[in-house]
């Protein structure tokens, strides 16, 4: 559990973090659909690149990075088994019925780095960015929406509220099991349908934990006469500098430079003799 580190941030005076709350999101945005434009390997070494580049910049530990990828490692892995063996092509090997391909590996590669690129790029801009300002951010951007009466606020609230208490519920969870362990509890030995009958004794007090904190927030929230409704003060405003426009010319001018440049790069990992 303490391997989930979404929606955790670490305050710092980086380039990454001096940028406009907006314009990460933007760049997060556009960044994640490079991705899946990306379709060479030397294109996802290329955004690997850039995003190793931002870390450095950013000063965020690359252990605690990779700490991120950590809890999705079971999911990255099944779904490139599925690529492996579920992709017609070249056989590489075979195992009973299953036939594995050259071009089934090379696309369970593709899907190992497009997630694990996606789940880093997504860490760092919540390493970066404070929850309030990233309500904030979400707000405005989503600003234009209200004039067809969506409840902007509400939902960047939500989204906000969700990832603040992503970590309180991980360090709740941290704490309910060790409590059960120093009773006896067994949460690894034995089979599935065993393993899964002692999480029970977990979920109940933390779904009541949750409750309780969700309730104690609107109580608190109404105290407080908190709405949406109307425009409203912030304590930190926002307003985009030089870099901020360089950062989101130079994500734009990615999109070109790999549909014309990394995807005509023909460097595959299946051997040209097949």
């Amino acid at each position: 559990m303490k391997d989930i580190t979404l929606g955790q941030f670490f305050p710092g005076d980086s380039l990454i973090h001096r940028f406009d709350p907006r314009v990460k999101l933007i760049a997060l945005l556009l960044y994640m659909v490079e991705l899946f434009l990306v379709k060479t390997l030397f294109g996802f070494v290329f955004m690997a690149a850039l995003l190793a580049l931002a870390v450095l910049i950013s000063r965020i530990p690359m252990k605690l990075m990779f700490r991120a990828v950590r809890p999705l490692l079971l999911l990255i892995l099944f779904t490139s088994l599925l690529n492996l063996f579920y992709t017609k092509g070249d056989t590489l090997f075979r195992v009973w019925k299953l036939t594995a391909t050259w071009q089934g590996l090379e696309l369970g590669l593709f899907m190992v780095l497009r997630i694990s690129l996606l789940v880093l790029s997504s860490s760092l801009l919540t390493y970066t960015t404070s929850p309030i300002m990233l309500t904030d951010a979400m707000e405005r951007l989503l600003s234009p929406l209200k004039a067809l009466h969506v409840p902007v606020g509400e939902l960047a609230m939500m989204m906000t509220i969700a990832l603040r208490f992503i970590p309180v519920l991980v360090e709740e969870t941290d704490k309910i099991m060790s409590a059960q362990k120093a009773r006896g509890a067994d949460f690894e030995s034995g089979g599935i349908l065993k393993r899964a009958k002692a999480m029970v004794p977990i979920l109940v007090p933390l779904f009541i934990s949750a409750f309780r904190r969700a309730d104690e927030l609107a109580v608190a929230m109404e105290c407080r006469c908190y709405h949406t409704d109307g425009e409203r003060t912030r304590l930190k405003s926002m307003a985009m500098a030089r870099r901020d426009h360089v950062l989101i010319a130079v994500m734009l001018l990615l999109i070109p430079a790999i549909l014309f440049g990394t995807n005509r790069v023909a460097f595959s990992i299946i051997p040209k003799t097949l």
